[in-house]
């Protein structure tokens, strides 16, 4: 659950970052996009594990 916690964190912090980006085209704001959502695709992959393992323990 606390992975989960730190997905909304990061996404909230990626926020303005998005907002910079797409509404006035800082790219320096995209590179800081593109390293929160690797970010996110790491801690969705640890989630994933901790829910397989869950899932499969029960059994």
């Amino acid at each position: 659950m606390e992975k989960f916690k730190k997905v909304q964190e990061v996404i909230a912090s990626v926020e303005a970052d998005i907002a910079k980006f797409y509404e006035n085209g800082n790219a320096a704001a995209g590179t800081r996009v593109r390293k929160a959502m690797q970010d996110l695709k790491g801690l969705a992959q640890e989630i994933r594990a901790e829910v397989t393992e869950k899932k499969n323990s029960e059994k």
